[in-house]
């Protein structure tokens, strides 16, 4: 696809608001990365659920008119909601699924979370639906985990469209970030809608785009707290050169720094591992300065800071963090990118509105 074509369909995208209200639901909110970005593509959130405390306090400062629901999913009764929730979205935790080798689809999910997310999506009965994890999913127990959660949606009475790995990158998000997404559709309205999977951004956004004024924010990012290194680290990694790791440090600082790691096999290239200006950011994780997924500034020697963090994710400047400083870094290394929210919020509406339409076009007929 070359860039110009790419540019005009995500200009396209932009363009797409609903055409009427489409109330929402969202389980597994953490942050509000996806809540967010689906807000900022025209989705009305009338419930969000999430356990962790900071995280809840974080959804209610940065928006007191949403209706945060803290604590277990599993204590919520959603059949008020049947009837009345067009869509319902959700990261469920990918557990270990327990296998009696029967199939038995939605009795296998039990005691699971994606088990209270398909309880969810029964109790609601919403228009349609969508689900996110991590790129292990399509390989999680052998491809067994992603087969009863297929079977389970479709016990359901959704047809669910093939699920995708998106990677951030390619969404307007300086950062390599893969994502699957399973987007269900109910079966009665399978014809009324066919569901477009978003147009990458023209260009990959850079550590530049992120952290200095330019196409993605309107200033330099604010100063704020972060991690600080041990002085003997500060010193290793003074010597890492940007876009480097491990390898670019001398052999018997490479010994030192680590340990038995040394000869074990495999590239271990997160490790002392300095970003570049001129690149994506790798992965964020739960905190900056884990050592097999490093994540130092690109020029100053420490981890990259809650604000810094917080922008790889594409968070606006002005979106508070609750709670201790990690749990702030790990509020945000587990949210799903704003603007990768925002490119399937598009999508999505883009689908209620063909949806909206037919129905109500079967209706008038």
């Amino acid at each position: 696809m070359n860039d110009l074509f790419a540019n005009q369909l995500w200009d396209d995208e932009l363009q797409v608001s609903p055409k009427r209200t489409y109330r929402s639901v969202e389980l597994f909110a953490g942050a509000g990365g996806l809540a967010l970005g689906l807000e900022k593509a025209g989705f009305e959130a009338v419930l969000l659920n999430e356990l962790d405390k900071s995280a809840s306090a974080t959804l209610r400062t940065n928006r007191p008119n949403w209706n945060v629901v803290e604590g277990s999913i599993s204590d919520i009764d959603f059949s008020p909601y049947h009837g009345q929730v067009d869509f319902l979205s959700g990261g469920f935790p990918c557990q270990a699924f327990s296998y009696a080798g029967k199939s038995r689809g939605f009795e296998d999910t039990r005691g699971t979370m994606f088990f209270e997310f398909a309880r969810a999506i029964s109790e609601i009965s919403p228009l349609v639906f969508m689900g996110e994890n991590v790129r292990g999913l399509t390989t999680h127990d052998n491809g067994k985990t992603l087969k009863v959660i297929k079977q389970t949606i479709d016990e359901l009475g959704y047809y669910l469209v093939e699920p995708r790995v998106l990677n951030a990158m390619n969404y307007f998000v300086p950062q390599k970030r893969e994502r699957i997404f399973l987007i269900g559709i109910r079966k009665d309205l399978v014809d009324s809608g066919k569901f477009v999977w978003p147009a990458p951004f023209s260009r990959v956004l850079t550590m530049k785009d992120a952290l200095k004024k330019g196409i993605l924010y309107d200033c330099d990012v604010p100063n704020s707290h972060g991690q600080v290194y041990p002085q003997r680290k500060k010193e290793i990694l003074d010597l890492v050169p940007a876009g480097g790791y491990w390898r670019d440090l001398p052999d018997v600082i490479q010994r030192e720094y680590m340990k038995g790691s040394y000869f074990l096999g495999g590239g271990k290239t997160g490790m002392a591992r300095r970003i570049s200006w001129d690149e994506p950011c790798l992965t964020l994780t739960c905190a900056p300065a884990q050592n097999q997924t490093e994540r130092c500034h690109p020029e100053q020697t420490r981890p990259l800071t809650v604000r810094e963090y917080a922008r790889i994710q594409t968070f606006p400047d002005d979106w508070v963090f609750e709670g201790s400083m990690t749990q702030q870094y790990k509020q945000i290394g587990n949210a799903v990118p704003v603007n990768l929210g925002f490119a399937m919020g598009r999508a999505l509406i883009r689908l209620m509105n063909q949806i909206d339409a037919k129905a109500h076009l079967k209706i008038a007929v």
